[in-house]
């Protein structure tokens, strides 16, 4: 059984880099914190920091204990913060994650909301992208966390969290302005821009994949030029005439001038946005307003693409 303490004062040590920094942030002397590491060091049977490196280079039996450990302590944490909402002696708090283009359009009035109703909660926001935001809701970092999902994505560890639908974010084109379909009174087909230079997504990001996926469905497989994960630089790039992309609803809010944003017909890619919990969570009332209010705000980004 691994010492509890002992892998603290390590994890102190792997996250700030020195023996030194980690005994100032523990409020203990530099040859305890020596002395706890080796101690877990003979415990485990395998060294986890390479001695005499500035800063601190750990092993790899060091890293791997490391991902473990803040997992470990973040359970920790979430244990505590649970027993202490049901005893009543600390305020609620929710961890909130999400993805960059639903944090600038449907979480502000959710959290708005929110604040309104549930001032008491201390409530913080974790912005990362779809790969690492999973990950962190297993961890038990995040409570809750907005995620998407579509059939060309496979994220390990989904089918282990509870997913409530919130909107369905149809994808569209962005071209020039001076491009032959701009202005187009109809739906495009993907196919019409088979010809094209795209701007796209890095290869490996879920954008990328999804728009892959259903150029690929229509017969052909888009010609990157141009590859940026930011949405505002893709804008930007498709202003200047280098070439067109498909970017999800939400991203197009706000398109940039020289963007012309068209629909597309059938075919468009779709990519289902969700509020993601763990199943083995604490699901407090915190959580469960959350979601009332990110109902409310989807409702709301719905009404205003309709219209």
């Amino acid at each position: 059984m691994i010492d509890v303490r002992r892998l603290r004062v390590f994890a102190e040590v792997a996250a700030r880099g020195s023996f030194s920094a980690a005994a100032e942030a523990l409020m203990l002397t530099q040859s305890a914190v020596s002395q706890h590491v080796a101690a877990l060091e003979r415990e485990l049977g395998l060294p986890l920091v390479e001695r005499g490196t500035r800063p601190v280079q750990l092993s790899e039996a060091g890293f791997a204990l490391t991902r473990h450990a803040i997992g470990i302590f973040a359970r920790l944490d979430g244990a505590e913060q649970e027993l202490a909402e049901i005893a009543g002696r600390r305020r609620g708090r929710l961890r909130f994650g999400c993805f960059p283009t639903a944090l600038v359009t449907l979480v502000p009035p959710a959290f708005a909301r929110f604040r309104a109703d549930h001032p008491e909660v201390r409530l913080t926001v974790v912005d990362d992208h779809l790969h690492r935001l999973i990950p962190r809701l297993h961890a038990g970092e995040v409570d809750l966390a907005l995620v998407y999902e579509h059939e060309a994505l496979t994220q390990p560890g989904t089918g282990e969290l509870d997913s409530i639908p919130l909107l369905d974010d149809a994808f569209q084109a962005i071209l020039p302005a001076r491009h032959p379909l701009a202005g187009q009174r109809r739906p495009l087909e993907l196919g019409e821009l088979r010809d094209d230079t795209w701007v796209g997504g890095a290869p490996n990001s879920p954008w990328y994949r999804i728009v892959t996926d259903a150029c690929l469905q229509a017969g052909f497989e888009p010609e990157a030029g141009f590859a940026s994960d930011d949405y505002l630089a893709v804008q930007a790039l498709v202003a200047a005439g280098l070439g067109v992309a498909v970017l999800p609803g939400l991203a197009l809010t706000h398109p940039l001038p020289g963007v012309e944003v068209q629909p597309l017909a059938s075919g468009a890619p779709v990519r289902r946005i969700c509020a993601a919990r763990p199943r083995d969570a604490y699901n407090g009332p915190a959580v469960t307003a959350m979601i009332d209010c990110l109902l409310v705000a989807a409702r709301a980004v719905t009404g205003s693409h309709a219209s």
